[in-house]
């Protein structure tokens, strides 16, 4: 399973960086990636029951959650 390995390289308090979205996301997320798109882990969230997405507080405060292909450790 790939998205196991990815989940362990990432851990809660680890800096990241986006790399890409794969959904609609508001433009105030848009904004705040396309000025710094690091960030650091906050926690995990389960997405569809099968998967699990990763919680980032960015530079600017805001927080939001990624699929694990989406981030990489800055």
């Amino acid at each position: 399973m790939p998205g196991a390995m990815a989940e362990a390289a990432i851990s809660i308090g680890m800096k990241v960086r986006v790399t890409r979205v794969r959904d609609r996301i508001p433009a105030g997320l848009v904004a705040s990636l396309k000025a710094d798109p690091t960030g650091t882990v906050k926690g995990y969230r389960m997405t569809d029951g099968t998967g699990v997405g990763v919680v980032v507080e960015l530079a600017d405060g805001t927080t939001s959650w990624f699929f694990d292909d989406e981030i990489i450790a800055a």
